[in-house]
């Protein structure tokens, strides 16, 4: 237990703060750095006393010579809106993005399927392929049409 010195308080060992007056504690042993673990503790990549020049631009791999090609930097903006329909509003967001056009199953196309399902069970494909075109906003999925 920790005793606080600001205020008399006992607070648990590990504790860094006063939990009842919030004042910084001092810490009786002083932390150590954590050992290497298992694995590097083998020298295979320790180089011992031997100093490298400076870095070059290409490094020598396996007797062949492979140029450092870096990224260049791009100063590329994301794509926001690239085309604003000028006059146009979605009602549900408010977005100016052109409608994006779905082909969707036509609800006369429902009706001919579940006619066409209780009557013959081998045409009632048949209505899912009357389809029409629907306006749909990009943005909140509005059915615009």
């Amino acid at each position: 237990m920790n005793i606080c010195p600001n205020c008399g308080q006992s607070n648990a060992f590990e504790s860094r703060f006063c939990r009842f007056c919030g004042f910084l504690l001092t810490q009786p042993s002083q932390e150590t750095p954590p050992g290497r673990p298992y694995l590097w503790k083998t020298d295979e990549f320790d180089l011992g006393e031997q100093q490298h020049g400076p870095a070059n631009t290409s490094e020598h791999i396996r007797g062949r010579t492979v140029a450092d090609y870096s990224a260049p930097s791009s100063n590329i903006q994301p794509l926001g809106n690239p085309y604003p329909a000028v006059g146009y509003r979605c009602p549900r967001c408010g977005t100016n993005a052109l409608p994006v056009i779905e082909r969707r199953i036509s609800s006369a196309g429902w009706i001919v399927f579940a006619v066409l399902l209780v009557a013959t069970l081998i045409f009632c494909w048949i209505g899912l392929l009357l389809r029409e075109d629907v306006r749909v906003c990009p943005v909140c999925g509005f059915r615009l049409n």
